[in-house]
């Protein structure tokens, strides 16, 4: 059975945010490499600075900033960086952060750790299909670190632990109605392993290569929480050098459950769609993103994909289970050496999903 949520965050949002925001802000690829590398022959600043801005019909428009500090801490390994985002909606929403994402030894240690907080408050015409208007007040605190060691040539072991107390208001007869679909938040903490194979030219400035990235997530009562379930996902992605130094990033990603509640399910993650408004057991996509260099450090994009949602004993050949995304957007080499590229594009899902996005870094790395 498919869920229709209308949702800013559900509570297996939260632990994507927390785990892979890091990724998000800090796991940027590049354009174009050529064209990063001619222009970043002077010294860049070790700060970063940049905004965000996310519009989608569903929650509005929110509007954020990113500051960042890069360094090395050998000359053999890749920029660290640590930082800060921010955010505020015209639905009187924020949330605020601190990141880090470490390289030592030669790449040979890697960490991540993220902290969020914020308050989520949205209103919507039709609230789980009901016909009736709800307000909704999500308070968010979230924790995470994973830590990655590589074991032999491109391979990395790692271990990673999360921690969020999300609860959530609904005003009136509503909220007893979230309560008995499981929408009533509650703690969660859990712990998993990681597996990695990375052989990419560039961490943050990809041309080629490949990654592949397995990990799980252990929820336990026995550990502080509320539930006990467990989260598996898979993550493969490809670049291939096409014409003109463009480079075709080419991602196949799923995400599955066991035995969890509701608010534990799985969601859309493609472009277009709101995170949290679609949820089922299971989640697979395929996506292709198009990065074509321009002048300098100007760049054009495309992208497509397909997701699956579908419960257990299901599979996508259901076409009621498939969510298309297609968009297309600009580029800024912000950060040549490192990598940093900041995206402006649409994009456009089935039915009336449709968002747009300014933000830092490419949609997978």
């Amino acid at each position: 059975m498919r869920y229709r949520i209308s949702m800013s965050f559900s509570k297996g949002a939260i632990s994507s945010i927390c785990l892979f925001t890091v990724s998000m802000i800090a796991g940027f690829a590049s354009v174009g490499a050529a064209a990063a590398e001619q222009d970043g022959a002077e010294p860049e600043s070790p700060w970063l600075l940049a905004p965000t801005l996310t519009s989608d019909p569903k929650l509005g428009t929110s509007l954020g900033g990113i500051v960042g500090y890069l360094w090395r801490f050998d000359p053999d390994s890749v920029q660290s960086m640590v930082g800060a985002t921010g955010s505020y909606s015209d639905t009187d929403s924020h949330v605020v952060g601190l990141f880090a994402d470490l390289y030592l030894d030669g790449n040979r240690h890697k960490l991540k750790a993220a902290a969020f907080g914020g308050r989520i408050r949205n209103e919507y015409d039709d609230f789980l299909g009901t016909g009736q208007p709800a307000k909704t007040e999500d308070d968010l605190k979230a924790f995470a670190i994973r830590y990655a060691h590589r074991i032999v040539d491109h391979w990395y072991l790692g271990a990673q632990a999360v921690s969020t107390n999300y609860t959530i208001g609904i005003d009136g007869l509503l909220g007893d109605i979230a309560s008995q679909v499981g929408l009533t938040g509650f703690d969660s903490t859990g712990i998993g392993l990681t597996l990695e194979f990375d052989d990419r030219d560039n961490i943050r400035n990809p041309t080629q290569g490949h990654r592949f990235f397995a990990n799980n997530i252990a929820y336990r009562e026995g550990l502080g929480g509320d539930e006990s379930f467990d989260v598996y996902r898979a993550d493969y992605t490809a670049y291939i050098p096409a014409w003109q130094q463009s480079v075709l990033g080419i991602q196949v990603k799923g995400r599955w459950t066991d035995d969890a509640p509701l608010a534990g399910y799985s969601s859309v993650e493609l472009r277009g769609y709101t995170f949290g408004n679609y949820l089922d057991e299971h989640y697979s996509h395929v996506d292709f993103d198009l990065r074509v260099p321009l002048r300098k450090k100007w760049g054009l994009v495309a992208f497509t994909g397909i997701g699956c949602l579908y419960p257990a004993g299901s599979d996508c050949g259901n076409g009621d289970n498939l969510y298309p995304s297609v968009g297309a957007g600009i580029s800024y080499v912000l950060k040549p050496k490192a990598g940093i590229v900041v995206r402006a594009e649409f994009a456009k899902g089935d039915a009336d999903n449709s968002a747009f996005y300014l933000r830092m870094g490419n949609p997978f790395r």
